[in-house]
């Protein structure tokens, strides 16, 4: 599913003057990290998606694409929104040409901009998990 929503947003491109920001929500375990081991296949990343937990932010540099940057954070550890503030988020989601994936996003929801992609994952049992995609215009 991850793979398959980063080659839809390859194709579609850049179409507004902001990042597209996918936020995801879940418990741990919920498939979260999972699945943006897809996506990243998706926009043909070759490293390992390794959830950034301790560092918060990992940016991947995409090539011979549209989109320059995808960048992966974390914020499970981030107590306050306006922490996340400090790393140069306002920049990164208002640059069209960057790709952001946020897990933990109900953490920072309150400095997020208005239109973003939430997906959410529930955990049904030890190998399956609901996850239901929906694009957010605040």
């Amino acid at each position: 599913i991850g793979k398959s929503l980063a080659q839809k947003i390859l194709r579609k491109g850049i179409h507004e003057d902001k990042a597209i920001i996918l936020g995801l929500i879940g418990d741990l375990g919920g498939g979260k990290t999972t699945f943006l081991q897809g996506f990243a296949k998706g926009l043909d990343i070759k490293e390992k998606i390794l959830s950034p937990t301790f560092v918060i932010l990992k940016r991947f540099k995409l090539h011979g694409l549209r989109f320059k940057n995808f960048y992966h954070i974390d914020c499970y550890r981030i107590q306050k929104s306006k922490e996340i503030l400090g790393l140069d988020f306002r920049k990164i989601v208002n640059d069209a040409q960057n790709i952001i994936a946020i897990e933990w996003i109900d953490k920072i929801e309150k400095v997020v901009p208005s239109c973003l992609t939430k997906i959410r994952f529930k955990f049904l049992d030890k190998n399956k998990r609901q996850i239901k995609i929906n694009k957010i215009s605040k």
